[in-house]
């Protein structure tokens, strides 16, 4: 696609290193984040009863069309600081008034571990290394206040996400197989838990 004059002096300034900042609770409650992706592959899950237990082979797979999620058709759609997230904290990436990326996390003290319960980079600045940088900045965190484990959810349709969480040290940490519906193993959209877990990456 070719891009405008515009858009092209948008990306430009967008080049250069931005900063991250923490997001206040009073100004952010309730802003949307509109999360969205496109795969053509997805993690398909199979769930078989043995004589001696379960077989769950889990394996990479083409989509026949690729896999579309937008925020509006989401029952629940992504939102900074939900009022069931009780002792959350945000960041983000915010240019000339416009949220470009942000990452939430929240503790769970009884566990002591550390949930990321929002992660979002906005197209005009993928690629550029920032889901990378918000991503070091909950291990810092993770790591700074001794918790366990950094947790996330994703889902076994988004195919690059469970890739790049992947690359950044996480593994599955289980799965749920009607987190959104009752046909989430049909649809290709399973809930993956992943986690991240700091003495195992110090080590």
């Amino acid at each position: 696609m070719v891009q405008s004059p515009r858009q092209i002096v948008t990306l430009v300034k967008l080049m250069k290193d931005l900063a991250i900042q923490e997001l206040d609770r009073e100004n952010w409650k309730g802003t949307p984040l509109p999360v969205s992706y496109t795969s053509d592959a997805y993690y398909d899950i199979r769930i078989e009863k043995t004589p001696d237990g379960f077989h769950i082979p889990i394996r990479k797979e083409r989509f026949e069309v690729p896999f579309l999620h937008l925020p509006e058709n989401s029952d629940y759609p992504d939102r900074l600081y939900e009022d069931w997230w009780e002792g959350a904290r945000a960041f983000g990436i915010v240019e000339e008034g416009k949220l470009l990326a942000a990452i939430e996390v929240c503790p769970e003290e009884w566990s002591n571990r550390l949930l990321i319960t929002e992660l979002f980079v906005g197209e005009v600045i993928r690629g550029q290394g920032y889901g990378k940088k918000l991503i070091d900045l909950a291990k810092a965190i993770a790591v700074q206040n001794n918790y366990r484990v950094l947790m996330l959810e994703t889902q076994s349709s988004n195919v690059n996400a469970v890739d790049f969480y992947l690359h950044e040290g996480f593994t599955l940490i289980g799965f749920d197989s009607c987190c959104y519906t009752n046909k989430d193993v049909e649809r290709k959209e399973v809930r993956f838990n992943m986690g991240w877990f700091p003495e195992r990456d110090i080590e």
